[in-house]
C-alpha cells in the first residue's frame, strides 16, 4: 500500500546539510520504487536559524513541523555560537522541539558491522554479536529541572514524575518483547531519590505488565564499564535523560564511528507508528563542514528509522538498512573509517542508491 507523507527537513549547522541531503536522496529513491508520495519541506534550526532569524527555532519551523508527519534533522551547534553566556544558543532549538512535540523517548540502536570492527578501539572479540538498543528518557530529569546560578553557587534540579518514567519504561519493555526479551534499567539508586523512584517503577511495570521479560538493574557507573567489557550481554537498555546522553555516546565507540549511528526521538502514540524526530547521533563537525567528506550513514539510517517508526514502512526500512550494509561491503567508506583514501559524502549516497 502506498503512503503519502510530509517530511520536515531541518539540516541545521556544520555537516548537517551535507548528510541530510544524502538521506533525502535515499528517501526519494525508496518513494519512487515503492510508489509512495513523500513531500519534503526545509526549515531552519540551530545556529543557522539564529543567524537568519535571531531564534534557534523560529515560528516558521514550528509551523512546518506541526504539519509534518516526521522530522529529519542534521546537526546543530558550532564554535560560532558556543558562548555559554549567550542568551540564545543552537541547542535550545533542539530542546524546544522535544518539549513542543512531546518527544519523550530517544532510541539509539547499536549493531556494529563486522566489516568495520577494525575501526573500533574495542577488541573484535568483544564486538561479535553485539546488537543493543538504548532507550533514553528525553523530556525530564536534570536538563529540564529548575536552574539557579549566583556568583558563588549554582544548582540544577533533577526532577521526575512517575508518568514520565512509566511511559518510557513501557515503550522499552514493548521493544524488548520484539527483540530478545531482556531489559536492563540503568540508574543511581544508591544515591538519588529520582533513581529510587525509577527503579521501583521499573519493578512494578515489569512485574505486572511484562512478566516474561528478563530484567536487570545496573548502577550507571557499573553500566559504563559493562557496556565496553560485555556489550553483547545487553538487549534493551532504558535509562533517564542525563545517563542516557552519556551512555549512548559511549556506546557509539562500539560501532567505530559516530558517523554510523542513527537515532529516533518519538512522541506518545496509540497506534503502530508515532510522530518523531530522526537524526544521526554525531554533532555538526564544523572542522570538516563543506569538505564533502562527512559520513552520511548515520543520517541515512536515521531515515530508515523514520520509515519504520513514523510511516509504518518496515519493509522499506529494512531495504535501506540492507543497502547500507551492501554499500559498506562494497568499500564506500568515508575518511573517518578509511583514512585519507576515503570516498566523498555524495559517493556514499550513490553507493546506497545503487544498492537499492
Amino acid at each position: 500500500m502506498s503512503r503519502s507523507a510530509l517530511i520536515a527537513i531541518l539540516p541545521g549547522d556544520g555537516i548537517g546539510p551535507e548528510v541530510t541531503q544524502q538521506a533525502v536522496r535515499v528517501l526519494r529513491e525508496v518513494a519512487a520504487q515503492g510508489g509512495h508520495q513523500l513531500a519534503f519541506e526545509q526549515g531552519l534550526i540551530g545556529g543557522a536559524a539564529i543567524d537568519a532569524e535571531g531564534s534557534s527555532m523560529p515560528q516558521q519551523t514550528v509551523s512546518l513541523c506541526s504539519r509534518a508527519d516526521a522530522i529529519l534533522l542534521g546537526a546543530v551547534g558550532g564554535p560560532k555560537w558556543s558562548d555559554p553566556e549567550a542568551l540564545v544558543r543552537p541547542e535550545q532549538g533542539l530542546l524546544a522541539l522535544r518539549k513542543k512535540f512531546g518527544l519523550f523517548a530517544n532510541l539509539r540502536p547499536v549493531c556494529p558491522n563486522p566489516r568495520l570492527n577494525d575501526a573500533s578501539p574495542i577488541k573484535p572479540e568483544y564486538l561479535d554479536g553485539v546488537d543493543l538498543l538504548v532507550v533514553r528518557e528525553l523530556t525530564g530529569g536534570i536538563y529540564f529541572g529548575d536552574k539557579e546560578r549566583g556568583e558563588a553557587h549554582a544548582s540544577d534540579t533533577c526532577r521526575y514524575g512517575i508518568h514520565e518514567i512509566e511511559r518510557v519504561v513501557r515503550l522499552a519493555c514493548a521493544l524488548a518483547q520484539r527483540r530478545r526479551g531482556k531489559l536492563t534499567s540503568v540508574d543511581k539508586a544508591n544515591v538519588l531519590e529520582t533513581s529510587r523512584l525509577w527503579r521501583a517503577t521499573v519493578d512494578r511495570i515489569c512485574g505486572k505488565e511484562f512478566p516474561e521479560l528478563e530484567v536487570e538493574h545496573l548502577l550507571v557507573d557499573a553500566a559504563t564499564m559493562h557496556l565496553l567489557t560485555r556489550p553483547r550481554d545487553f538487549d534493551v537498555i532504558v535509562t533517564e535523560n542525563m545517563f542516557g546522553d552519556i551512555l549512548t555516546d559511549e556506546a557509539s565507540v562500539l560501532a567505530g564511528s559516530l558517523g554510523l549511528l542513527p537515532s529516533a526521538s518519538l512522541a506518545q502514540s496509540d497506534g503502530d507508528h508515532a510522530f518523531g524526530l530522526f537524526e544521526p547521533i554525531h554533532g555538526s563537525a564544523p572542522d570538516i563542514a563543506g569538505l564533502g567528506v562527512a559520513n552520511p550513514y548515520g543520517a541515512i539510517l536515521s531515515a530508515a528509522m523514520l520509515l519504520r517508526h513514523s510511516l509504518g514502512l518496515d519493509a522499506e526500512a529494512l531495504r535501506v538498512e540492507a543497502a547500507v550494509d551492501a554499500a559498506i561491503a562494497a568499500g564506500a567508506l568515508t575518511r573517518d573509517l578509511a583514512g585519507p583514501g576515503g570516498v566523498t559524502t555524495v559517493a556514499v549516497g550513490d553507493a546506497v542508491i545503487a544498492a537499492l
